[in-house]
Order: C-alpha cells, then structure tokens, then sequence
C-alpha cells in the first residue's frame, strides 16, 4: 500500500505528462451575451443556467449549526444597524433580503448601488459580488425555466473550455486533494486483487485514473486488469471536445504507456438514470464505485418524489462494491430557504476567490476566465434557480454521512500515509491551506473554511 502511495503521490506531482487527459472535471460553464454592467460588460459575456438532475436531513450537525447561526447573525446585524458604509458584503445581503421580501423598489436602488461596487478585475468579494448580483438579476427577472430564455447563450469550445479547467486545476489543490483521497482509498482496497472494475459515476476527461493507472502499472507483483465503467450525462460532451469515445481513446493510450490492461465502457446517460443492466458486472472483480463532486447534482425528495439521491446510493448497496468514495463541497445549500442560502453561497465563494488571489494576479486574463467559467455558473444557479432547475444542491459532510449510513454503508478510514502526502502537496500552494481529519474523513480547508470533504465506504454486510 506505501509503495502503491508513493506511485500515486509522484504521479500527481506531474500533471503536464499527459495534457491531453489531465484535464479536471468541473460543472460545465456557458457564456452570453450581455445583460448588466456588473459582469456582462466588463467580460462581454454571461452564463446560462443547465438543467440537470441534482435529503432533507432532520439531522443537525455541530458544523451546520455554527454556519446557521453565522448566517441569522447577517440578517440580524442588517436590520439593527442597516448597512455599513463600504461593507459590500452587507450590501450583497441587503439585496438578497429585499429580494426575499419582495420589496422591489428598495431592492433596484440596492442592486444599483452593488453594480457600482462590483468588478470582475478587483478584490476577492468585488469579483464574486459581481456574479452574485447578476445571480440576483436573474432570479428577479425569472425564475425556474423562464431563466434560460431571459439567459441566451453560446457553448465555448472544447478546447478553451479544457484550457480553463486546466489552469484552476493547477492553481488551486481542490482536485487534486480529492483525486488523491479517492484513489488512494481505491488503491488500499484493492491492493491484493488482479481483476478492478471502476464505476465513477462523472468520467468528464477520466483524469482522476491517470494517476492510479500508473501506480498500480508499478505494483511489484505485477499490474492487474483495470475495467473502467464512466457514467456521463448526455450534454457534456462539448467540455470533453467530443463523446466518451474520446475517454475511451485516451485511457487506451495510458494503456499502452503505462503497460497496464484496460477496458472502458462508457454509459452517457444521467447519474439518476443508471440501471444495474448498464454497468455490466462481472464475477470475480473487485467493484470501486467513485462519486467525485457529483452526486451532489442529483435531486433528493425535496425535489422528487421518488428520491434519486438516495436511489442511486441503494442502487450502489446493492453491488456490493468494495470501497466507495465520496468527495464534495462542504456547503449547506440543499434544501435552505433563499436568504440563508445567499449567504451560505457568499461565504464559500469567498473563500474559493481568496484562495485562488493567492495564486494568480488580478490583472492576469486567466483568472478572470477561469473564474468566468469555472464559478461563475455554479453561483448563479444557487442564487437564481429553484425546483429542478437548481442543480447546485450541495451538503455538509454530516448529512452525506447520514444518507451513506441509512443506506447501509460504514465508513472506511482513509489512509494515514495518503494524508501525509496529501498534507505535503498542500505546502506546495499556500500556507493558509490545511488538512482536517475528522471521523475517518479528510477536509480541505481554506483558513478557517471548510471546502472539500472527501470520505470512503464499505458495505454493511
């Protein structure tokens, strides 16, 4: 298992050898064409809203209580005091709460006053500001599906699209933390086992197995035969520059590179609409099932009926699998009411555009791209969609532990020397990134925000 760490950590660390596949899975961002001064005119472009698929939890962690009292202690502080002078923070929220009450005259002279304040090119809050209030415009505007006529829009190309996942992948550690967390879990699994079959549940550009291909093509007893299963939604394909035939076609070159067997078989349906027929299981492989920032995309009975959050989580009981890995944003904005939810988005995102100042300069075109295409469409879709057409729906690792444990999972430690080498990566970015273990979990933390959490599953026998 050490050596088979210590292949991953030094694959990770040498991202440009493959370009072609190193290319992060991110939500699938739009440009259009211009709307308000905010952000529209300053980018000449905008975003579109994708529809998607994406538990109300009774449970209340301690760390959903310490945010849900954060966010009343907003409000609270708006009302008593009104709006301190330059505090944009402030005045994002008072616009969100006049939208909340529906109070239209006082929120159009608040929104004109954050158009103002905001800038795609200036502090960390100016730029997010900027896509929060054109999030806030929209949902004035429109609401549900009425968005995406009010939102007319461009796809960018394949190329330019990777070319931006690409940059945040190698300015910021959030990928690679959860890459390295899962696939070493994955690698300690099935250490003894010749036959792997893997169900990642958003294949995107298969990035995530370049590295464990590679670690397990150097195991000493000698590589065993990899089957990789990716799910992908059917619309995707534009970020990818072509099918999952393209995925296909590149794991087949790292097969032949790494001299390591490999199969794909590509399933582009919706995570949701998975059956057990479309995996085409076989007896005697050792099943690893990733869920890698995803799962959070597929609704919970607050949104249908039917519950296919946790549908898909059965679905995955029922194989049998030997480890299953979770990775996502540790954000509460499932199920809360608009106003807490805004602020819950604003706090986050804060912490996301902090982070990635202390890596690229303001003025550099890249960051405005990487944070135009990358962030921009997630905020909006939280702030300005509801119902079904809300497909960012992200949970607090607390909640995700309930949901896993209801289906019959326990949770599987992660690694102590894949934390290392994870603590040791992070030193290479910024000293205001570290590493939390909590409950067998892993979470990535900005200062003193929790960003991503990443965990691993056994099944309950």
């Amino acid at each position: 298992m050490i050596y088979t760490s210590q292949e991953l950590d030094s694959a990770l660390r040498e991202p440009d050898r493959d370009k072609d596949v190193t290319t992060p899975r991110v939500s699938r961002p739009r440009e259009t064409g211009p709307r308000s001064r905010t952000w529209s005119q300053e980018s000449q472009g905008s975003l579109v809203l994708q529809p998607q698929t994406s538990f109300v939890s009774r449970h209340r962690q301690s760390a959903e209580a310490v945010h849900v009292e954060k966010r009343q202690k907003a409000i609270e502080d708006l009302s008593l005091h009104g709006i301190p002078p330059g505090n944009l923070r402030q005045l994002l929220i008072a616009c969100a709460k006049a939208l909340s009450e529906n109070k239209m005259d006082e929120f159009v002279e608040l929104i004109a006053k954050a158009k103002d304040a905001v800038s795609i090119a200036g502090e960390p809050i100016q730029r997010l500001g900027a896509y929060m209030v054109e999030g806030l415009v929209a949902r004035k505007e429109a609401s549900g599906s009425n968005i995406y006529r009010a939102l007319r829009c461009r796809e960018p190309e394949g190329k330019e699209l990777l070319s931006y996942m690409h940059i945040l992948y190698e300015i910021c550690p959030y990928l690679k933390f959860g890459y390295m967390a899962a696939n070493g879990a994955i690698a300690e699994a099935c250490r003894n086992e010749d036959h792997i079959h893997i169900i990642d549940f958003q294949i995107a550009q298969g990035t995530q197995w370049v590295t464990l291909l590679q670690a397990l093509a150097a195991r000493p007893g000698g590589a065993p035969r990899v089957r990789i299963t990716g799910i992908d939604d059917p619309v995707s394909k534009y970020a990818r520059g072509g099918g999952l035939e393209a995925v296909g076609r590149r794991l087949s070159a790292l097969s032949e590179k790494f001299n390591i067997p490999v199969e794909f078989h590509g399933v582009p349906v919706f995570a949701s609409d998975v059956t057990r027929d479309m995996l085409s299981l076989r007896p005697g492989e050792a099943l690893a099932v990733n869920f890698p920032l995803q799962l959070h995309h597929t609704p919970d009975e607050s949104v249908d009926v039917n519950n296919p959050r946790d549908g898909i989580l059965r679905l995955v009981k029922s194989l049998s699998p030997k480890v299953t890995t979770l990775v996502e944003q540790e954000s509460n904005t499932n199920t809360a009411p608009f106003l807490p939810r805004f602020i819950e988005t604003l706090e986050y995102y804060l912490a996301i555009f902090e982070s990635i100042d202390e890596t690229l300069p303001r003025d550099r075109k890249e960051r405005i791209n990487v944070e135009q295409q990358c962030l921009a469409r997630d905020i909006v879709n939280i702030i300005a969609c509801e119902g079904k057409e809300r497909v960012e729906r992200h949970e607090l690792l607390g909640k995700w532990k309930s949901r896993l444990t209801m289906a019959g999972f326990r949770q599987y430690p992660l690694s102590s020397y894949v934390n290392s080498v994870i603590r040791s990566l992070l030193r290479c970015y910024s000293k205001h990134y570290t590493l939390v273990e909590k409950d067998g979990a892993m979470l990535l933390r900005w200062k003193d925000r929790n960003l991503i959490s990443a965990s691993a599953w056994h099944c309950n026998n």
